[in-house]
């Protein structure tokens, strides 16, 4: 009987000694997965810092809270550099368009010179650009052109002394290399199609 008694009170020993261990402290990532015991953890270690500065829980729940705000930067700084992205491309876009713009513009405005230029030198009329073969002075001594293209004006040569009429062979010049001009563009022209 008496080793009864003893195995009872030992057995009750262990029951007592079994249930007054303290549970483990709560691991960090209980705390992640919990953020209502992640709180409630908070305010009770914040209610007496000094005791509560080493204490496992305490602990704990301070790095649950470091990590958590570490992978909210992160959500936060990626979502920075997708935005910050989306902005440059729209950057890039709107300057490769102002770029493509300022090109046409560019091959516009060569494409309206090459015209004028060759315009000047009008198939049809036989003429430079419609201008008269020669400009006539009016009563105030200046030309009438009939466009806008350059003209020169050409005072009359005084008569020489003399009942005989001479020749000059700068007034012939002109026209043959105006022909030679022509023909040399026409040429290009022919190759060029």
């Amino acid at each position: 009987m008496n080793t009864l008694r003893h195995t009872i009170r030992l057995s009750i020993l262990l029951v007592l000694a079994a249930c007054s261990e303290e549970p483990p402290p709560i691991s960090v990532a209980e705390f992640m997965e919990n953020p209502r015991l992640l709180e409630a953890t908070m305010v009770r270690c914040a209610q007496n810092r000094s005791e509560s500065r080493y204490i496992v829980e305490c602990v704990n729940a301070r790095d649950a809270v470091n990590r958590i705000e570490a992978v909210e930067e992160k959500k936060r700084r990626e979502e920075f550099e997708k935005q910050s992205e989306r902005k440059r491309q729209a950057l890039r876009r709107t300057q490769e368009a102002a770029a493509e713009a300022r090109r046409r513009a560019v091959e516009a405005q060569r494409r309206r010179d090459q015209e004028n230029y060759l315009g000047i030198f009008d198939e049809n009329s036989g003429t430079a650009g419609g201008v008269p073969p020669a400009s006539v002075p009016n009563g105030s001594g200046t030309a009438n052109p009939v466009s806008n293209a350059p003209a020169v004006i050409v005072e009359p040569n005084p008569e020489p002394e003399g009942n005989g009429q001479v020749l000059d062979d700068d007034s012939i010049a002109p026209e043959t290399d105006l022909g030679a001009i022509r023909e040399e563009l026409k040429r290009r022209q022919e190759i060029n199609n």
